[in-house]
């Protein structure tokens, strides 16, 4: 048995294909690389890359990428024993276009894959109630039976006391329509104490301008001790019920920003583990931003998510020899 891990991630974990060469579409690449992918796997490699402890609890094919994943979870540290496999179902696949500027376009395979069958029979909750901190996107929101096991972890994690973290991940593809990302988006908007959204997630979800306080002030809830909207290479913004403000972000050659999300809430979800009075004190909140910021940026600039992940002296190596924006 692996020591209780202080942070649990739960949904996808999946093999994205990432183009060889960048700045072409799917159809004009000739080769493709293998990287594990899926964003709360992605979250838990993060934390334990940063010294934190993780378990991830989600579903894969009992198939060879099933297995290779379940293998870095391991060599990244990660506490597996939330993962189930599945003998019917494939694991999910993702191609992922990297445009010119770095930006990515997603084409996905899963039909069903094997994380959208993962049944709340299969939980491992005894993780999650031991767990500080529960964390999850919106992608096991999609269909049944993964909802149904996503809201049953949240449930177990509230009435254990554990914080709920949320970092949405709008991946349009996957839904059957925007209305419908909006709407199952929003559907546990209200039951986290931690949220994370990109700039233009906030403009998904609100079709209002991202950059303007009020905008971003919609979508706060009286549960939340905090709020983040991660604006790129400019930093990020922050809200809570005391205090508001702006960190800077760190200039960097991006490759692919695969993955930089990840490892900001990775790395921000280590610190609020560490010492949750980060939600009540300005200062040791801005500096946990700031090295977020750092892990964020880094991660850029290689390609693939897991690979790309920094370590604590990577991070401290870029805040030391930088000008932040």
């Amino acid at each position: 048995m692996a020591k209780p891990a202080e942070i649990v991630c739960f949904g996808e974990m999946l093999i994205d294909f990432v183009p060889d060469s960048a700045g072409v579409s799917l159809a004009e690449s000739i080769g493709f690389l293998k990287a594990p992918g899926g964003a709360p796997a992605n979250v838990a490699c993060a934390i334990t890359k940063l010294d934190g402890t993780s378990a991830f609890i989600g579903k894969v094919g009992d198939d060879e990428f099933g297995r290779m994943l379940v293998d870095i979870l391991k060599s990244n540290g990660v506490n597996s024993e939330g993962v189930c496999f599945d003998t019917q179902a494939r694991t999910a696949l993702a191609f992922v276009t990297l445009k010119s500027n770095g930006e990515r376009e997603f084409m996905f395979y899963r039909n069903p894959s094997a994380d959208m069958l993962l049944k709340e029979s299969e939980l491992n909750l005894g993780l999650i109630k031991q767990a500080k901190i529960f964390h999850y996107g919106s992608i096991s929101l999609i269909s049944e039976p993964c909802r149904s096991a996503h809201m049953a972890s949240m449930k177990a994690a509230k009435d254990a006391g554990v914080l709920l973290s949320y970092d949405p991940n709008v991946r349009l593809p996957l839904w059957p329509s925007p209305e419908a990302a909006r709407e199952g988006i929003k559907s546990i908007w209200h039951e986290a104490a931690f949220i994370k959204v990109s700039d233009d997630e906030v403009n998904f979800l609100t079709q209002k301008d991202p950059e303007k306080e009020e905008t971003v002030m919609s979508l706060w809830h009286d549960r939340l001790k905090l709020l983040v909207v991660t604006d790129g290479e400019k930093g990020c913004r922050y809200f809570t019920k005391s205090f508001k403000g702006k960190v800077s972000g760190f200039p960097v050659k991006t490759v692919d920003t695969t993955g930089a999300g990840d490892a900001f809430v990775g790395s921000l979800l280590v610190s609020i583990a560490k010492d949750p009075s980060i939600f009540q004190d300005e200062e040791k909140l801005k500096k946990s931003l700031k090295f977020a910021n750092a892990c964020g940026a880094i991660s850029t600039t290689q390609k693939g998510a897991i690979p790309a992940l920094p370590s604590t002296s990577d991070a401290q190596g870029l805040m030391a020899g930088s000008k932040a924006y």
